[in-house]
């Protein structure tokens, strides 16, 4: 930390209240799109989903001055935090109250995601593996992909279909975070090569493919689904390639193990009630 905690501490929050906006605000224009009518076209005409892109960037823009600020493990716990700004604002502009039941899911979600950052702890590895190593886990991680989105796609349950969707499109983000560092690295030092390396496709196809995901997962169904999803989906993707191609190493004492299974057992129960919790609601309006 380079002495300026309290400062990375403000700078997170807003980073996460923006992204919390910016989710709300997209998932609100897409809910308004019809099934069978083009998505990503009518989006573009939308002058709310314009507001949340700009949204995500600024949140993206306050999370880059919040990591010079201050350390990762301080700052991207804090980005989970937006799971508990966004819920409530979409909640209150969709005209539902959140029940008291997923306000203890949603937190117990944000605490299990924070611990599972800091516990895990993962260590730094090797980014330039070669294809070879990356083969079996991006075919294991794409079928789970691709498994998700196709139930997804196949259920008549809004809740379920945006859960499954949102998880597909997180995974592809953790994909995609799983090979920034070395492209990262090659745009730094050799361009020409980054023009031209596998990764760099993989990557831009990770984010585009996820990023339709979302949007499909937001059209879907609440958010209270779909957002929990995406955000547990990123990491679980990320550290899956992370461990099994870039080397990467969490903490491995029995104690960690046994807190970071405990995590991501929450994780998932929350995600699915969270979902479950918010269906029963969305048939009550609350009066303006």
């Amino acid at each position: 930390m380079n002495g300026l905690p309290i400062l990375s501490i403000v700078l997170a929050l807003i980073a996460a209240f923006l992204f919390a906006c910016a989710s709300v605000a997209q998932q609100s224009a897409a809910a308004a799109v019809p099934e069978g009518q083009s998505l990503i076209t009518t989006l573009l005409r939308s002058p709310r989903w314009w507001a949340g892109l700009c949204g995500d960037v600024g949140g993206y823009g306050f999370q880059v001055a919040a990591l010079w600020a201050g350390s990762v493990l301080i700052v991207q716990p804090l980005i989970v935090s937006m799971l508990l700004f966004a819920l409530p604002l979409s909640a209150k502009f969709a005209g539902y109250r959140m029940t008291r039941s997923s306000w203890v899911w949603a937190v117990a979600l944000a605490i299990a995601l924070i611990v599972f950052i800091v516990v895990g702890d993962p260590t730094e590895g090797n980014s330039d593996a070669p294809f070879s190593e990356w083969m079996i886990p991006l075919a294991i991680a794409s079928g789970l992909v691709l498994a998700a989105t196709l139930a997804g796609l196949l259920s008549t349950n809004p809740g379920w279909r945006a859960l499954l969707l949102g998880a597909a499109g997180g995974l592809l983000f953790g994909m995609a975070v799983a090979l920034t560092k070395y492209v990262t690295d090659l745009l730094g030092t050799d361009l020409a090569k980054a023009v031209t390396a596998w990764q760099t496709y993989a990557l831009v196809g990770c984010g585009i493919l996820g990023f339709y995901l979302q949007q499909r997962a937001f059209q879907s169904g609440p958010l209270s689904a779909s957002l929990p999803a995406i955000t547990i989906g990123e990491p679980f993707g990320a550290a899956f390639l992370g461990i099994t191609v870039l080397d990467e190493r969490i903490r491995d004492d029995a104690f960690s193990l046994v807190v970071i299974a405990v995590c991501v057992t929450v994780m998932v129960v929350a995600t699915v009630a969270l979902s479950r919790a918010q269906a029963k609601v969305t048939g009550h309006p609350v009066a303006q």
